[in-house]
């Protein structure tokens, strides 16, 4: 996909969600949104999913410098994280490429930027 990056990892989901957490903290982000997608379409539409769970990914420090940089750059923020249970039990966790979606935002520093988040990301999918 060109808009992101994945691994597969084993284990419970539970316990995906939990090292995807510890890993993110390690490079600076923590968990601003956990948007449990299973729950959702259960209440709203009576379907039954696979857990499938999006969280919202933060680093403060990089925020704050795409934020001073564009305003509306929040509009891109923040960086999601997917962690979905295939049907063989193995878990999928998806990031968001901040190099692909910032390539929208045409201000100095951004690319670079973009880059470094990236970077931290890429670190944490080979952490897992």
């Amino acid at each position: 996909m060109s808009y992101g990056f994945s691994t597969t990892i084993s284990g419970s989901f539970d316990d995906a969600i939990a090292k995807v957490t510890e890993e993110l903290s390690k490079e600076g982000f923590g968990v601003l949104t956990e948007i449990n997608v299973k729950a959702v379409m259960k209440k709203k539409l009576d379907v039954d999913k696979r857990p499938y769970t999006i969280l919202g990914a933060c680093n403060p420090v990089l925020a704050n410098q795409a934020i001073t940089a564009e305003p509306d750059i929040g509009l891109l923020l923040p960086c999601n994280v997917l962690v979905r249970e295939e049907e063989n039990g193995d878990v999928t966790v998806a990031f968001m490429d901040p190099a692909a979606v910032l390539t929208l935002v045409e201000k100095e520093g951004i690319k670079e930027l973009a880059g470094e988040v990236r970077d931290r990301l890429q670190r944490v999918m080979k952490a897992l």
